[in-house]
């Protein structure tokens, strides 16, 4: 994505310092465009609980990271691998949803296992970092190849005319190292010169939708408008929605797809309105060994105080925060759903298309599950 005429992804190693991984801080956003430095591997599960990096396959390379940092802070003997094992636990346990954090730090555990000697494996850990980083950027580039005839076929349908196309949360360029996942065909189509206008649900509790996902399609020029979470109904209702694409922090090797809370009553109203229903995934992303996904998945519960407080400028332009909900009410704050199978079109990934089926997925993936 470029900002200001100038390329950035998520996360990267700082070019002055290799003991440096910086990151765009999404909870500036889009008031201030902020780079952090992080330098220690607690700081890092700092950012991924505070949603300072967020999103699945940002998670996962952030999670690497960390890991490459917790390398760094080990000490050179026999106690290395106790000390990353224990950090390994608490990077895992800052955000228990999306397994791309789960998958990453177990890849970079059985990496750096390969060898003994303690200065290679810190230079092991980072070159893997850096590969999960890149391969997940090129993932993102692979989803929005696949997923772009989807929306030329509806762009041909309409005869040139506007596709309107519905998500939730912020699956863009800001949830995976670059591109994005659900936001990556339209970021194709928009290069190609088709119509497209975005409805942005605002997400609430956090606003990932109001806050990034409008600013990310600011910043790429592309048409897009912001509505209240449960307006999505009525729009399709009203033909105003030609499809509905959203990401996936976990998904069932059955199709189940488990994404920010809310997406589920999307897919609800998509079905009923006999309107597509796509969730972009890959395969990072899948879970393996889950097959019910509302029985299994487990959900993430975060502070009522996401829900009981709300941040903006106020009409001096300063940023401030101010409550919503009374004081002495209780708040339950569930941070995803599990969308069914049954309700998902097709799943697009980096490998291609799919139905949202054990055996349709099995076609594509034929190297992680064996019917």
């Amino acid at each position: 994505m470029r900002v200001n005429d100038n390329h950035y992804r998520t996360i990267w190693v700082d070019n002055n310092d290799s003991k440096t991984i910086c990151i765009i801080d999404q909870t500036c956003l889009p008031f201030e465009f902020v780079i952090k430095k992080i330098t220690t591997y607690k700081q890092m599960v700092d950012a991924i609980f505070n949603m300072e990096v967020r999103g699945a396959g940002l998670i996962g390379a952030a999670g690497a990271f960390a890991v490459y940092l917790a390398a760094l802070e080990a000490p050179l003997d026999n106690r290395f691998d106790v000390f990353i094992t224990a950090a390994a636990a608490k990077i895992k346990a800052s955000r228990p949803t999306a397994i791309n954090l789960e998958w990453a730090v177990d890849r970079m555990l059985n990496k750096i296992s390969t060898i003994t000697d303690c200065i290679e494996k810190q230079k092991l850990a980072l070159l893997e970092a850096q590969q999960i980083a890149d391969e997940d950027a090129e993932y993102g580039r692979q989803i929005g190849l696949n997923g772009l005839p989807l929306i030329e076929a509806k762009s041909r349908q309409k005869k040139g005319g506007v596709v309107n196309i519905l998500t939730h949360c912020n699956a863009g360029w800001l949830a995976l190292v670059d591109y994005g996942t659900a936001l990556a065909p339209i970021y194709a189509a928009h290069q190609k010169g088709i119509n497209v206008h975005v409805w942005v649900d605002e997400t609430r509790p956090r606003n990932q939708g109001a806050f990034l996902t409008a600013w990310e399609l600011s910043v790429a020029g592309i048409s897009h408008t912001v509505i209240a979470d449960n307006a999505g109904g009525l729009l399709m209702q009203n033909g105003m929605v030609d499809m509905v694409i959203v990401g996936s922090d976990r998904t069932t090797f059955t199709g189940d797809v488990c994404n920010k809370i809310g997406t589920y009553l999307k897919a609800l109203a998509a079905y009923d309105n006999n309107i597509p229903f796509y969730a972009a995934v890959y395969s990072s992303s899948f879970d393996w060994n889950i097959s019910n996904g509302v029985k299994e998945i487990p959900i993430e519960q975060r502070s009522g105080n996401e829900m009981r407080f709300i941040k903006g400028l106020d009409s001096n332009d300063k940023l401030t925060e101010v409550a919503i909900i009374p004081h002495q009410s209780p708040v339950s704050n569930y941070a995803f759903d599990v969308t069914p199978a049954r309700l998902v079109t097709a799943l697009i990934t980096e490998r291609g298309v799919c139905s949202a089926t054990k055996e349709s997925i099995a076609e594509l993936f034929p190297d992680k599950l064996h019917l």
